[in-house]
C-alpha cells in the first residue's frame, strides 16, 4: 500500500469511528491532498512558503500530528499516519471506554429522576380519564411536556381570533423543534384567520417549515391532539382550565372528528396572503355567504365578526344591489354569483 492510500484509510477509519471524540478536528479532504504534496516534495514544507490559501489545512494536519514543525529549520516535517492512526484509535478507545462507563449509570440515574417527575403534583397515573389544569401558564407548560413526550403527531384546532404575537414566535419555535424530532404538525383555523396579519406570517412560516395549516367556515371546537393517544380539551369557557383526556376510546372519538374537519377544512396559500395576494375583502365573504341563503348571526360566527359588523356590511350591500329585505339580497346576489350553489 502507498503512502497516500495509508494516509487516506487512517483518515476514513479515524472519521468513521468517531471524529467528535477526538480534541482536534480530523483533515479534511484539502489538508490531505496537502499532506500528499508535501510527500511528493520530500516530506518537507518550508515554513516561510505556506501560503494562505494552505493555512487552514497546515493547522489541522499539525493539530492531529501528521505534520511537526521543525523551528530550527523553519521546516514542517510528515509524520507516519501509522503512528497517527494508532494514537487517534488508542484516544478513541479510552473515550469510548469512558462513554460506556457513564452510559452504565444512566439507568439508575434517571429512574430516580423518573420516580420524582411521577410523583410531583398533578403527575399521577390518570390512564382511562381525565384531569383539569387551570392557569394559562400551567396549560401552555402542559402542553410543552406533551409534545416531548409524544413527538410523533400533532394535531390543533384553533378557534378563535388573533393571538398576541409574543405566543405566535412561542409558538412557531416550538413548532420548528417539533418538526426537526421528525414530528408532524396539522393544524385547524377559523375563515377569519385570513383576514389577521400576524396570524398569516405566522401560519406563513409554520407551512414554510411543513407544518400546514387549513381553515374551516364551519363552527368548531378547540382540542390538541398528540399521537392520537392523548387530548387537550378546554374546561372552561375562556380556556384559563383544561381536561386532560387519556381515556383510549374518547381520543379515538376526537381523532376521529379532527379528521372529518380536516377534510373539510380549506386549504390556504399562507405565503400569498403574507406578499400581499388579492384576498375575497370582508364585504365579499359575507356577500358570498349571504347568497347561499345563512342568516346574519351565523355568517358573525363563521367570519368570527361582530353582529354589528356584519349589520353594517349587509346595509351597504342592501344600497349597491337596492334590495328592501335580507331575503330579497340574498335571492339577487344568489343569482349575481351562477357558478355558486344553492345550497
Amino acid at each position: 500500500m502507498t503512502d497516500a492510500a495509508m494516509t487516506d484509510a487512517a483518515m476514513t477509519d479515524a472519521a468513521t469511528t468517531g471524529a467528535a471524540t477526538t480534541e482536534a478536528p480530523l483533515p479534511d479532504a484539502d489538508a490531505r491532498e496537502l499532506y500528499r504534496t508535501i510527500l511528493r516534495e520530500g516530506g518537507r514544507l518550508p515554513i516561510a512558503e505556506v501560503s494562505a490559501q494552505d493555512a487552514r489545512s497546515v493547522r489541522q494536519l499539525t493539530d492531529v500530528g501528521l505534520l511537526t514543525p521543525r523551528y530550527a529549520d523553519g521546516v514542517y516535517s510528515v509524520v507516519n499516519p501509522r503512528a497517527v492512526g494508532e494514537r487517534i484509535g488508542a484516544g478513541l478507545r479510552e473515550e469510548g471506554a469512558r462513554l460506556l462507563a457513564r452510559a452504565a449509570l444512566v439507568p439508575e440515574l434517571i429512574d430516580d429522576l423518573t420516580k420524582a417527575y411521577d410523583a410531583a403534583p398533578g403527575r399521577e397515573d390518570r390512564t382511562g380519564g381525565a384531569r383539569r389544569i387551570t392557569g394559562m401558564g400551567q396549560i401552555r407548560h402542559l402542553i410543552s411536556q406533551l409534545a416531548d413526550e409524544h413527538h410523533r403527531e400533532a394535531w390543533a384546532a384553533q378557534p378563535g381570533g388573533a393571538r398576541p404575537a409574543a405566543h405566535m414566535r412561542d409558538a412557531l419555535e416550538h413548532t420548528r423543534r417539533y418538526l426537526a424530532r421528525g414530528g408532524t404538525m396539522r393544524t385547524i383555523y377559523e375563515a377569519s384567520a385570513r383576514l389577521d396579519a400576524p396570524t398569516v406570517e405566522y401560519a406563513a412560516a409554520s407551512a414554510r417549515l411543513g407544518s400546514p395549516i387549513r381553515t374551516l367556515a364551519a363552527p368548531f371546537r378547540r382540542v390538541l391532539i398528540f399521537d392520537r393517544r392523548v387530548a387537550l380539551i378546554p374546561a372552561a369557557p375562556d380556556n384559563t382550565s383544561a381536561a386532560l383526556v387519556e381515556d383510549s376510546a374518547t381520543v379515538a372519538f376526537l381523532v376521529d372528528v379532527f379528521e372529518q374537519q380536516w377534510r373539510q377544512a380549506e386549504g390556504v396559500n399562507w405565503s400569498a396572503l403574507a406578499a400581499g395576494a388579492t384576498e375575497p375583502a370582508v364585504h365579499d365573504q359575507i356577500g358570498r355567504l349571504l347568497s347561499q341563503g345563512l342568516t346574519q348571526r351565523t355568517i358573525a360566527g363563521r367570519l368570527g365578526l361582530s353582529e354589528r359588523t356584519v349589520a353594517g356590511h349587509i346595509s351597504r350591500l342592501r344600497e349597491l344591489y337596492d334590495a328592501e329585505t335580507l331575503f330579497q339580497l340574498g335571492w339577487q346576489m344568489r343569482g349575481a354569483r351562477p357558478g355558486e350553489s344553492d345550497g
